[in-house]
């Protein structure tokens, strides 16, 4: 029986060691990201409620599409799936950006662009899930993937 792989053994993986400090890098962003907008809201309403739902409206979109943007990954070319999702979460930030610097955001916007974020991020894991197997061989995927 041979001795399991190193849990650091996909990182000499030079694609999959790019890819994974892309995918941290977005994550930390992700985490950023949510908490700006949280933080955001508190300046634009008192109303705990609308506060709440910035939440959920980055988490719902996960949960409601993440068995069908699964299947998606697997029927079309996820490369351009991956590109898609990139430029929508791009192009999503670059709206919020410029609805916050023209002071054009308000409570329902923020909450549109952040359930709009999470409808891009719940079609991306998906694809970065599918991905990994095609990056590394497979005897190193329970180390890539945990």
């Amino acid at each position: 029986m041979s001795e399991p792989a190193s849990a650091w053994a996909p990182l000499r993986e030079p694609t999959f060691r790019l890819l994974w400090f892309v995918w941290m890098a977005a994550n930390v962003t992700l985490w950023m990201n949510d908490v700006a907008a949280a933080w955001q809201m508190t300046s634009l309403t008192t109303s705990a409620t609308m506060i709440a739902l910035v939440t959920t409206a980055s988490a719902m979109p996960v949960f409601l599409l993440g068995l069908p943007s699964g299947a998606l990954a697997d029927i079309v070319d996820r490369r351009r799936l991956f590109l898609f999702t990139q430029l929508w979460i791009g192009t999503i930030a670059a709206l919020l950006y410029a609805a916050a610097v023209t002071s054009r955001l308000s409570a329902a916007l923020l909450l549109a662009l952040v359930a709009a974020n999470g409808i891009g991020l719940a079609l991306r894991w998906p694809v970065y899930a599918a991905i990994v197997p095609e990056l590394i061989p497979r005897h190193q995927l329970g180390a890539a993937l945990g």
